[in-house]
């Protein structure tokens, strides 16, 4: 089967579903699938490249930061790809479309299923869905509140990766929505000396939670303790401001990936993440491959994720996150209980079972032959 994978973000760029794109692409094609992509080109990256039977095209497009892409950014990816990905459908004869984000992606997709008639699948990841992201695109999703109704009509199948963005979904869009986790690959377990570290990781937005974290923290003996957080964006400078206010040490890491970030994880004894809403953090994957104890909230996509592997708390309630992590510092076996868990729990994002159920999805989105 030949797929064309469409997202604005793609490694190098981007966050959490950024990756999980690259890794749905390389897995779909371990198993003889072919796989095109088409994002948004920044600085110096190729336009193309090839890796295994995964090609990459980038499209000229506005973008200042590797992290995050503003309205106007997004709307240049659209206007450049779709004169050649329109073109790429006459040369490839590709089975289905599947587009990441119903926004902005989805508009680009929308398109060329018009055009091609080709089957569209289109998986929502979370600030493509309104009411998810209050606090950042409430008067965005307000604005073009029709156009998100066409293309989510649009798609032949939609994929949520947790029940509770489906639920959102739903409330919008009156349509059936196939929930599909993501996969995951754990890095190579690494025989690391636990340090007495209590780790944070995310980008540095408001949902996130790192400044509930902070809070909780000041309220604690943190003698022999580590904090530590890693992560950059619009709060950073606020939050740094915050810790020295509080008399916390912190050690800031900025954006990080790849091996030094599993060996922070590997090398923490306690993993913090406070956000108010979320789909399905990568993040508290990543933490519990890593064997952390988890301290997460009780809402949205969180209690999907971690399942009884860690420790659940209302969002913004730092006497409940205080008393968690006092409980965590003061329980050695409570840690390595949720440490041995934690492992166990990574073991049911396995990618064989995502791919499956994907290629279950194609097929149900119209897609004959060899799938």
């Amino acid at each position: 089967m030949r797929i064309l994978t469409l997202n604005y973000e793609y490694p190098p760029l981007g966050g959490g579903a950024s990756p999980v794109t690259r890794a749905l692409c390389e897995h779909l094609a371990a198993v003889g699938h072919e796989v095109d992509v088409v994002t948004m080109g920044y600085q110096h990256l190729p336009q193309f490249e090839i890796s295994g039977r995964v090609r990459v095209i980038r499209v000229p497009a506005l973008r200042r930061s590797m992290v995050r892409a503003e309205t106007p950014e997004l709307l240049s990816y659209i206007a450049s790809a779709l004169l050649p990905t329109l073109a790429l459908t006459q040369r490839r004869r590709y089975n289905v479309v599947h587009a990441h984000f119903i926004v902005p992606t989805g508009i680009l997709a929308a398109a060329v299923r018009r055009v091609s008639g080709l089957p569209l699948v289109i998986t929502a990841h979370g600030s493509d869905v309104p009411g998810y992201n209050p606090d950042r695109f409430t008067r965005g999703h307000r604005l073009i509140a029709p156009v998100w109704r066409v293309v989510a009509h649009s798609a032949d199948v939609i994929v949520s990766p947790s029940h509770y963005l489906r639920a959102l979904i739903q409330r919008t869009c009156e349509r059936p929505v196939e929930v599909i986790p993501y996969g995951f690959d754990p890095p190579p377990v690494r025989i690391s000396k636990r340090k007495r570290r209590i780790l944070f990781v995310s980008r540095l937005f408001p949902r996130k939670g790192a400044h509930y974290l902070l809070e909780a923290l000041a309220g604690l003996p943190l003698d022999g303790w580590e904090i530590t957080i890693a992560g950059d964006g619009p709060m950073l400078e606020a939050l740094q401001a915050q810790a020295q206010h509080l008399g916390l040490s912190v050690d800031w890491r900025g954006f990080i990936k790849g091996a030094p970030l599993d060996e922070l994880y590997a090398s923490s004894a306690i993993f913090v993440f406070p956000s108010t809403n979320d789909n399905f953090p990568v993040v508290l994957l990543e933490a519990l491959a890593g064997g952390c104890a988890v301290i997460t909230t009780n809402i949205s996509g969180m209690p999907e994720v971690v399942g009884d592997a860690g420790i659940l708390v209302p969002p913004q309630d730092v006497p409940a996150l205080r008393d968690a992590i006092r409980r965590l510092m003061n329980d050695d076996d409570l840690r390595a209980d949720l440490s041995a868990r934690a492992r166990a729990r990574i073991a049911h994002f396995a990618w064989d079972n995502v791919i499956r159920r994907y290629l279950e999805v194609y097929q149900g989105a119209g897609v004959y032959g060899n799938v």
